[in-house]
């Protein structure tokens, strides 16, 4: 499996539960979740992703999350337009944001931050 996907996406992906925008969100993304091996490689996007093309805040630009994305890309020491595998990125958002404590820096002020800092992973 090659995907695009947005850097802040690595973070959602670490704390997905099965919670969406819809149900049809819901299923994409546990989907998504589920195509997401070790070795599956993954490309960083600045623009809408596999995970985004069942958003219903799909083709607004999202200001919020290109925010999201470069603050990833920066604290995990990635160019955008990237790629590597999800064990490669998803251990560098562990290390880099969230064991660093870094998480509320990046994405603070995203609608699903109370789900995330409930969470241990």
């Amino acid at each position: 499996m090659s995907n695009e996907l947005r850097p802040h996406h690595g973070l959602c992906l670490q704390f997905f539960e099965g919670k969406g925008y819809s149900e049809g969100f819901t299923a994409h993304m546990a989907r998504i979740h589920g195509e997401l091996t070790e070795d599956a490689e993954v490309r960083l996007t600045e623009g809408e992703d596999v995970i985004c093309a069942h958003c219903p805040n799909s083709g607004t630009g999202c200001p919020d999350a290109v925010r999201y994305d470069r603050a990833v890309l920066e604290l995990c020491g990635l160019p955008p337009g990237r790629t590597l595998t999800w064990g490669r990125f998803s251990d560098l958002v562990r290390r880099r944001i969230l064991a660093a404590g870094k998480l509320s820096q990046v994405c603070g002020d995203c609608q699903w931050a109370q789900v995330c800092g409930t969470k241990e992973i």
